[in-house]
This record gives C-alpha cells, sequence and structure tokens, in this order.
C-alpha cells in the first residue's frame, strides 16, 4: 500500500490499509489512521495525529512549522479527525505556545485546493472551504460553515456553525452563527436560509432566526440593547439563545 517511491519514517505510524502515493514523505511523529488514503508528492510532518479514511491529494503539506516569528521549534502538534477530504497544496501547520501547541481539524470536512489552516486553528467538523481559503493563525470555526473561495481570515477571529461567507471576502470581525457575510471588509448579507433549509431546519427555527437577525442588525440599537432585547427570545429557541452568547461572548466584536 505504500508505494515504492515514497519515504516513510521509522518514527511514523500507519494503519494496515494506509496508502502512501508515489514520491510522498512521511515524518517521524505522524500518525495516520486506518483507511487513510496519501495522494503523490504530499508531505506530512510531525508530530501529526490524522485519523481514519481521510483522503489527502497531491502536493499538500501537513503539519510544517508554524508560520509565526515567536515560534522556536517547541514541540507542538497537528490533529486531524476522521473523513475529510483534503484538497491539492494544501497547508495546514502545528500550533505554537501561544495557542495551546495544537492545530486542530474535526471530522467530514470538504477542504479544497489551495487551503491554508494557520497555527492554533481550531475547525470543527462538516465544514465547507472553497479554493484559497486562508485561515490565519488562532481563527475558531464551528461546525457546518461554507467558505466561498478566496475568502481570508483574520487571526483571533471566531466563524459560528452554519455561517456563510461569499467569494472572495475578507473577515476582520467574529461572525455569529447562522449569517451570510460578503465584501472587504466583510458585511453582514441576512441569515444563511438556503443552508439552513438543506440541513433541515424547521420553519419555526428560521422564523425565530430572522426576527433575531433583524433585532441585531435592522433595528438600530447598539450591540449591548440588541443583545438584551434577544434575552426572552433565547428562551424560546435554542438557536437563537447560540447566535445570542455568540454575539454577547464576542471579544473582537461582530460583523456588523
Amino acid at each position: 500500500m505504500i508505494h515504492s517511491s515514497a519515504v516513510v519514517d521509522r518514527g511514523a505510524e500507519l494503519q494496515s490499509d494506509v496508502e502512501v502515493g508515489p514520491f510522498s514523505v512521511i515524518g517521524p511523529g505522524v500518525v495516520l489512521g486506518a483507511g487513510t488514503r496519501v495522494g503523490s508528492h504530499v508531505v506530512i510532518e510531525g508530530p501529526a495525529r490524522i485519523g481514519e479514511r481521510n483522503r489527502i491529494h497531491s502536493f499538500s503539506t501537513l503539519g510544517g512549522a508554524p508560520q509565526d516569528k515567536k515560534y522556536r521549534g517547541e514541540s507542538s502538534t497537528l490533529e486531524i479527525g476522521d473523513g475529510n477530504v483534503i484538497r491539492e497544496y494544501c497547508t495546514f501547520n502545528r500550533g505554537t505556545a501561544g495557542g495551546g501547541m495544537v492545530t486542530r481539524v474535526g471530522s467530514g470536512n470538504w477542504i479544497m485546493a489551495y487551503v491554508h489552516i494557520a497555527h492554533d486553528c481550531k475547525v470543527g467538523s462538516d465544514n465547507v472551504m472553497a479554493n484559497g481559503t486562508t485561515l490565519a493563525g488562532h481563527v475558531e470555526v464551528e461546525d457546518c460553515v461554507t467558505f466561498g473561495a478566496f475568502t481570508v481570515v483574520h487571526q483571533f477571529c471566531r466563524i459560528g456553525a452554519h455561517a456563510f461567507s461569499a467569494m472572495g471576502t475578507v473577515i476582520l470581525k467574529d461572525v455569529p452563527p447562522f449569517v451570510t457575510v460578503a465584501g472587504n471588509s466583510a458585511s453582514p448579507h441576512g441569515l444563511n436560509t438556503e443552508g439552513l433549509k438543506r440541513r433541515g431546519f424547521p420553519a419555526r427555527t428560521l422564523q425565530a432566526l430572522r426576527s433575531a437577525y433583524k433585532t441585531v442588525y435592522k433595528r438600530g440599537l447598539t450591540l449591548d440593547a440588541a443583545i438584551e432585547r434577544l434575552a426572552g427570545p433565547a428562551k424560546e429557541s435554542a438557536e437563537v439563545g447560540r447566535f445570542r452568547e455568540f454575539a454577547r461572548s464576542s471579544g473582537r466584536g461582530i460583523v456588523r
């Protein structure tokens, strides 16, 4: 299952059914779970733990040292879950001391060509990152987020679950869950209604979220006043509660 031209360090741990393509390099401290397939010309540096049934396409580099001038060679890690598709020329860096020493990617993500995930990012599961999406260091992405091609996210930003960014969006502040953003710099453009419908959110939930969105973005209220006004609706809808809590806890401020 390992091509004769591939280089696999003795300090790597590969399950018996892992496939490694021509001219790929698997370094020491790398763990590859069952059913994972590594294409040609891939470089995986350790320490890195990659789960089961991942598909890693040609010319990707995973587990490289962080692009952080404060990094001094500490032993940090990259952790990737199960069932991810990682297309060509992607780069995922390991963590740093300032971010807990780990970069983490969940499961079931569809990650297209030329995506960059920088040091200390925490990416959830079932996300879609279109070509050229770039996450700077310490970015946190929840679940079921869709990034349009060439979306750029500033360091330390948070992206809430089920959010959507249009092609070429530059995100400089936190994006609340369920919200669509676009532009440079990003501005809100309503709910990710189509995505929510596809994932089976009922009509009553969509209506509650529309009302919450209007409270935050359409009523001319300060953010603090809008958050206070959502206290009641948040008790009736878990999704509104999630939306409200994300805005309330934002350290950078939300896209608005």
